[in-house]
């Protein structure tokens, strides 16, 4: 610990660096929408107008500072633009550099996703219920231990080969995901084995017939941490939201919004706990009924005047043509292989996930030296 020193935050971070962007160029955005819960990487961008909004370069950390995005873990390295870009996003974000000679930018996006950081962002936050936001003053003038240049290189590394990992295994599923899209496009959309006509034997019907739908649940008033042995996902309408010691299923299931949020598809097959606005089925045709509500049009079935709604009496009554048995047991069989290496693939990603999260404060308090560790997959 010799080598570690308290230092003021704004010491070691330049906060909201001053970038320049023309009013009605064409850039890069980052919405809110965009980030993922407690995860490092970007997996979406938009090319948007500039109007205004906060300004970055590759290697910048983003935060969210106002509730519930803060508090649900919305904070991502930039890395999604080229040399000397500069890209845009929410006014809702602060924007962290690592000073050059001074701070590992690896390094300063782990200690901000550090509860050490957070804990303190969360509680520095005011405003009216609902649209709280953190006081950047508060974070700017918090005092840390850090240690010295190359501590921080070598804590970044660390870390960011886990994250490594995780990007890998998600470039591999999305590959994956796309061979079964593929394929079911073939076989159920342009109908390739059968001279692009719908076989006669294939029947209209509807997602009832083939699958059960409900609803979630009211999530429990108890939430946990992600870092507690035994926390559960809580589930929102397009992605984890929380967590919870409580279990709703703990069988193969999908879901989707309810309101809100529409057409994003999540797969479970460990314990969770899907929230009342969203829609949970279950069904014995997994891949098939899977890929086919993806295709059906939400925006149809919207009831909502102020926000979109969707019931789960809209979504039994969706029409979808049904193949016959044996070309359901083909697709099942055919695809159902790919999915499992994506499953292993996403459940790797959970474990690898809740390593980094367990090592993450020991790491960051100086508890664990990894200096001398080859860490390699």
């Amino acid at each position: 610990m010799s080598e570690w020193s308290n230092v003021i935050l704004k010491n070691i971070a330049e906060f909201n660096p001053r970038e320049s962007i023309k009013k009605g160029e064409i850039a890069i955005k980052i919405g809110m929408d965009k980030l993922q819960p407690f995860c490092r990487d970007i997996p979406e961008i938009e090319h948007k107008v500039f109007s205004g909004g906060t300004k970055f370069r590759n290697g910048d950390t983003i935060m969210a500072r106002i509730t519930p995005c803060l508090e649900n873990g919305k904070t991502a390295m930039v890395n999604v633009l080229n040399d000397d870009e500069v890209g845009f996003g929410s006014t809702e974000y602060i924007v962290l550099r690592a000073k050059k000679g001074i701070t590992n930018p690896h390094f300063l996006y782990y200690l901000v996703c550090s509860s050490t950081v957070r804990e303190l962002a969360i509680k520095s936050m005011v405003g009216s219920s609902g649209r709280q936001r953190v006081q950047t003053d508060v974070i700017e003038n918090m005092e840390l231990l850090v240690p010295c240049l190359k501590k921080q290189r070598i804590i970044g590394d660390f870390l960011k080969k886990i994250d490594d990992k995780i990007t890998v295994n998600n470039k591999i599923n999305r590959n994956l995901a796309d061979q079964v899209s593929a394929i079911y496009k073939s076989w159920f959309v342009d109908f390739e084995l059968y001279d692009g006509v719908c076989p006669d034997t294939w029947k209209t019907a509807t997602l009832g017939d083939l699958a059960e739908v409900s609803s979630g649940k009211r999530p429990p008033m108890k939430q946990t941490d992600k870092t507690d042995d035994v926390a559960i996902p809580l589930v929102g309408a397009a992605s984890i939201m929380g967590y919870t010691n409580d279990v709703l299923y703990d069988s193969k299931i999908l879901v989707t919004g309810r309101v809100g949020t529409h057409g994003v598809i999540q797969r479970f097959n460990e314990k969770c706990w899907p929230s009342d606005n969203t829609l949970v089925i279950t069904t014995a045709r997994y891949e098939f009924v899977y890929q086919t509500l993806q295709e059906i049009d939400y925006a149809s079935m919207n009831r909502g005047s102020t926000q979109p709604l969707i019931t789960q009496g809209d979504l039994k009554k969706t029409e979808i043509i049904i193949p016959t048995v044996d070309v359901l047991d083909k697709f099942e069989v055919l695809t159902g292989g790919l999915m499992e290496e994506y499953e292993k693939n996403r459940v790797e990603n959970i474990k690898l996930a809740e390593l980094r999260d367990t090592l993450l404060p020991k790491l960051m308090s100086g508890e664990l030296d990894v200096s001398e560790i080859d860490f390699r997959w």
